[in-house]
């Protein structure tokens, strides 16, 4: 493998086959763009990037599948990206003098020698892996509050637009019978002259047919009074003509002679009955 020395050379020229050697070149980050894509060199066996300044690495860095030697030594790391778990073929890796988060760190070991460094290549790709499925269940519970959440929202929004299409129901119910009531009371008002009129033909066909079987009974009580009267009159009248036909010196008038003539063939008419005679006899002698 070709070792670059210092910051100077091209990138291109530093690629041996299947191994390149980034040592000593005060990189900040990977070259991603000197090189067209860096993590598509699947085929990297053997990767140098010891003694530079790298705060991360790229985070598709899992795709170099291959890679099974990875010299870390003096940068900048503190964590690893989750998809570093996909570097199955890793045999062989070295974290010495990185800020390493803790448990990161406890996991990697001192990398002190070769057998080291294969324990901290095994070792940190469980670690990685435990990190990657944690980080897969912590997406997928935020995935399934996202959905709940969204389910709320549905259901929120649901309940809304229910209670919306009942007020709207209602609201439409209320219009329908203030409507209805407002056509009753018209057609109401309508009939109410009609009635009227009528009200008043029958309170005028009672009055009358009232005041007429009142005044009936009032007709033949005047009726029988004037009856009597005339009969009084009539009687008063014979009774005069009688008593100055049979006193006054009118007896001898012929009219009077008449008179006096039927007053006495009643008289014995009269006398013929014996409660007749009775009572002629009785009134005499009172």
């Amino acid at each position: 493998m070709t070792k670059a020395g210092g910051k100077g050379g091209n990138l291109r020229d530093k690629l041996d086959g299947n191994e390149l050697d980034l040592s000593l070149s005060d990189l900040n980050e990977v070259p991603v763009k000197e090189l067209s894509d860096f993590c598509g060199l699947t085929h990297l066996v053997k990767l140098d990037l010891s003694k530079n300044k790298l705060q991360q690495l790229p985070a598709d860095f899992g795709r170099l599948v291959n890679l099974q030697h990875l010299d870390l030594l003096k940068n900048r790391l503190v964590t690893l990206p989750v998809s570093f778990a996909q570097l199955k073929s890793l045999k062989w890796l070295d974290l010495k003098d990185n800020p390493l988060d803790p448990a990161l760190a406890k996991v990697a070991g001192d990398c002190l020698d070769e057998k080291q460094c294969k324990q901290c290549a095994n070792k940190v790709l469980q670690h990685m892996k435990v990190v990657q499925a944690d980080q897969e269940r912590e997406r997928q519970r935020r995935q399934e509050v996202e959905r709940e959440a969204e389910k709320k929202r549905e259901a929120k929004q649901r309940a809304k637009e229910a209670q919306e299409r009942e007020v709207r129901k209602r609201e439409k119910a209320e219009e329908k019978e203030r409507r209805r009531k407002e056509y009753d009371a018209l057609k109401a008002s309508k009939r109410e002259p009609e009635k009227k009129p009528k009200k008043e033909t029958n309170q005028a066909s009672k009055s009358k047919s009232g005041s007429r079987s009142r005044k009936q009974p009032a007709r033949k009580h005047t009726r029988s009074w004037a009856v009597l009267k005339l009969l009084l009159l009539l009687l008063l009248c014979v009774a005069g003509g009688l008593v100055v036909c049979r006193v006054t010196e009118l007896q001898q008038q012929p009219l009077c002679t008449s008179v006096n003539t039927i007053y006495d063939n009643a008289i014995r008419g009269l006398r013929s009955h014996h409660i007749l005679q009775w009572v002629l006899q009785t009134d005499p002698q009172q």
